[in-house]
């Protein structure tokens, strides 16, 4: 048997038993397979590194290196001299913000948010990165509309920075059901709106499949419908926010096709929060059932 054809045999192994219910992939079969052939190249692995806490960012930097991949999601500029000394990219930088409930959709934080993100944007270029994440904020009481215009509002005080320098400032998609109560940019038509009042071509949105399959399920149709809108996209299993594997409803293979098939050339990102005492085998799991 070829090696090609091993890696395949292997493959077919992985996904049919996430179809029937079983998952019969041994640590032994994991590197055959990583062995057989490397990692296909049209996938643009990542992984987010709060999910392996205690694990040291450099840990984790040596771990997806013998994966086969090497880049890491929500990393800040004073953490950026660890991935570039582990040869590891920066994948969705953070530091600009002020986190998930303080956002731009209440201007009494405006201020600080456009200084930040002044601040952050040309060293985020400077270090050869591209992505730059940003929240809405919470509601506390606050209308959709509103919240909108105030989004819309900050943002554009800081698009031109961003657009000189060719970064991306991506808004993340959370859920407000079991995650980030009360957090505002919580679907994709709200989001897809936000993006058309910016006008910029760097501001685009943060698809996070697990947040959007409890807000609204349908994912590979609005992914299909709405891919122009979509500048980054994270994983994990519902229900749970745990393996992406037979214990969850989502089909991470076929979700992977269809945002393949829309060209997507960024950053794939794996945010589940392992249950395996070995989080390190849950990752390789997990990349090689997206590595399509």
């Amino acid at each position: 048997m070829t090696q090609l054809s091993r890696r395949n045999s292997l493959k077919k192994i992985l996904l049919s038993g996430m179809a029937a219910g079983t998952l019969p992939l041994s640590a032994s079969a994991i590197e055959e397979m990583k062995a057989a052939t490397p990692l296909k190249g049209n996938v643009n692995h990542a992984v987010c590194h709060w999910p392996f806490n205690p694990m040291t960012i450099e840990q984790l930097c040596v771990g997806i290196k013998k994966i086969g991949f090497n880049a890491i999601d929500l990393i800040g500029p004073n953490n950026w001299k660890i991935l570039q000394a582990n040869g590891v990219e920066c994948s969705m930088c953070n530091g600009a913000d002020m986190g998930i409930v303080q956002g731009f959709n209440d201007k009494q934080y405006h201020e600080q948010l456009i200084n930040g993100y002044t601040e952050v944007i040309p060293l985020v270029a400077k270090n050869g990165y591209k992505n730059l994440i940003a929240f809405s904020g919470n509601r506390k009481g606050m209308d959709e509309e509103t919240g909108l215009k105030n989004c819309a509002e900050g943002l554009k005080k800081i698009m031109a920075l961003a657009e000189k320098h060719n970064v991306m400032i991506i808004m993340e998609l959370l859920n407000s059901k079991v995650d980030h109560k009360d957090y505002m940019c919580d679907n994709s038509a709200w989001g897809i709106e936000l993006v058309k009042m910016v006008g910029s071509p760097n501001f685009k949105l943060l698809y996070d499949i697990y947040h959007m399959q409890i807000m609204e399920g349908d994912i590979i149709r609005t992914i299909k419908r709405d891919h122009q809108y979509f500048g980054h996209y994270h994983t994990a299993g519902n229900p749970g926010r745990n393996e992406i594997d037979e214990t969850q409803e989502l089909n991470y293979p076929a979700i992977v096709r269809a945002i393949l098939d829309t060209g997507y050339k960024g950053y794939f990102c794996q945010e589940f929060v392992p249950k395996n005492p070995d989080k390190m085998a849950s990752l390789e799991k997990a990349v090689l059932l997206c590595d399509l």
